[in-house]
């Protein structure tokens, strides 16, 4: 078990954090700068900007996954490659992050694409990042303000983005994973596409060889919260995975994969390895196999 900050917050342990914080701005005083990023986005649409617009947490600021949580590539690197070290410090000093600051981030899609961000920034080396838990749903239903409108334009910050603290995977290392016996491959996408029942997206249907089906949607209990870290632990346990386990995650583009890593902290566990091209990647190199079934 590991004894990180945990990876999640409560919206009402968000509103005391902000409230706090601006206690302790007002007496003048130094503390760590709590930042709240909206991350909201789906496969297909409404856009997130305009979701965003529509009314948001105050004073957070509007993340596109497409274009600053991702790079640009071929096929082969998949949908959503990982973005450049610096490319990623570009877009975070637009978010006005500062070296040593707290990081919130939510969406409304159960935390898909929030973990994407909390992957990403755990990865440029921020310690506190946290995922609110419910996203903005569970702010609402807290009876929470919204804020609506374009939202400020953020003091540009000064972080230094290091990527390299979480370890990755390529496709080769992703493929050895699923083969050795002492390890497992995670597949967080929906059961039928692993299945190779359908396939929306990606060339062909079906899964990396060996690796084993988990959906996110199982991280999640009905009211789109995580699931408590026990429950989760068993979940893990019954996917063969222990405290010293190696795991690799990967979906379609590598974007609910940081979902499934965040639920393996969540629950304690040590951070999975991720493959960032995922599927995407995988089913676009001909010469990478491809199977289907449970």
């Amino acid at each position: 078990m590991t004894s990180e900050i945990s990876p999640l917050i409560t919206a009402a342990a968000l509103d005391v954090a902000l409230g706090a914080e601006s206690l302790w701005s007002g007496a003048g005083r130094r503390r760590s700068a709590w930042r709240v990023l909206d991350v909201r986005w789906k496969l297909g649409g409404p856009p997130g900007r305009e979701e965003y617009e529509r009314g948001h947490i105050p004073g957070a600021v509007y993340v596109d996954l497409d274009t600053e949580l991702a790079g640009h590539g071929e096929p082969t690197d998949g949908r959503h490659p990982l973005p450049t070290a610096a490319a990623f410090e570009e877009a975070a000093r637009r978010w006005g992050l500062g070296d040593g600051d707290a990081v919130v981030v939510y969406d409304d899609a159960s935390g898909t694409s929030a973990a994407r961000a909390w992957w990403l920034l755990r990865h440029a080396g921020v310690r506190d990042v946290r995922v609110l838990d419910g996203g903005i749903a569970a702010w609402r239903d807290a009876g929470m303000p919204l804020e609506k409108g374009p939202g400020a334009t953020p003091i540009p910050g000064s972080i230094t983005v290091r990527f390299g603290a979480l370890p990755t995977l390529d496709g080769d290392a992703a493929a050895a994973l699923a083969a050795d016996a002492r390890g497992v491959l995670l597949d967080a996408r929906a059961g039928e596409r692993f299945r190779g029942e359908v396939e929306p997206v990606d060339p062909r249907p079906g899964h990396i060889p060996g690796a084993v089906s988990a959906p996110t949607t199982d991280n999640l209990g009905t009211d789109g919260r995580m699931l408590p870290a026990d429950a989760l632990a068993q979940r893990f346990e019954g996917l063969g995975i222990g405290a010293d386990t190696p795991v690799g995650v990967y979906c379609g583009s590598g974007v609910t994969a940081a979902h499934e890593a965040l639920a393996m902290v969540t629950a304690g566990l040590p951070m999975p390895a991720l493959y960032a091209g995922s599927y995407s990647a995988w089913s676009n190199d001909p010469e990478r196999p491809v199977v289907t079934g449970a």
